[in-house]
């Protein structure tokens, strides 16, 4: 099954296929540089194209422009606040693009175990804290995760790591409300390493 085969979709709207995302080609070529294949979402997104265009550009600056947050951490908050969600779509992407970033793949097996596992450093704990409480209805981040944030970032690097959970909270409403269809190789990254946390891609598969 291919994402782009309306016949084998089971998103609430059918994802474009290739030959329909000629006026996106530039935005489409990006994605499927960097993953391999082009997400459901932005095939869903493309029906408006202003919409994928602005939302590319989005990406770009929060999660492409170097700043004090490195790459792998990027995902690994990213990766966090879609668990907490619970946007099964968003985990298996996540997951898949934090181990593409470099984050070793124990890191993101043991994610819920983030406040007693040696693997994470105090500043990772301070993020994935933060994100995890960000991710949550209502929303739980309080003073407390800012003030614990500053022993270890900047202001502004503050800001990177909460552009990353805005970004990916507008993401897991996007695909869980969508009920995007889950690409093959991130459904296949996920299976081997979030399924024994209880990970399973529900109506995402």
């Amino acid at each position: 099954m291919t994402v782009s085969d309306r016949s084998c979709s089971t998103a609430h709207i059918a994802p474009l296929e290739d030959a329909e995302l000629v006026s996106v080609h530039d935005v489409i070529d990006l994605a499927r540089k960097f993953s391999g294949y082009v997400p459901t979402s932005m095939r869903i997104m493309a029906r408006k194209p202003a919409l994928l265009r602005a939302f590319s550009a989005l990406i770009s600056a929060v999660m492409r422009e170097p700043g004090e947050i490195p790459a792998d951490l990027k995902w690994l908050i990213a990766h966090s606040v879609s668990a907490s969600a619970g946007c099964r779509y968003c985990q298996a992407h996540t997951a898949a693009n934090s181990a593409k970033a470099g984050l070793p793949v124990a890191k993101i097996e043991a994610l819920m175990e983030y406040e007693s596992s040696a693997l994470y450093s105090a500043g990772e704990r301070a993020v994935i804290a933060l994100a995890l409480a960000a991710g949550r209805v209502p929303n739980e981040t309080t003073r407390a995760h800012f003030d614990t944030l500053r022993a270890h970032f900047s202001e502004g690097g503050i800001v990177e790591v909460v552009a990353v959970i805005s970004l990916f909270g507008w993401l897991n409403r996007w695909n869980d409300t969508f009920a995007s269809d889950l690409e093959q190789s991130p459904m296949e990254f996920a299976k081997a390493h979030l399924g024994a946390s209880g990970w399973s891609p529900g109506k995402h598969g």
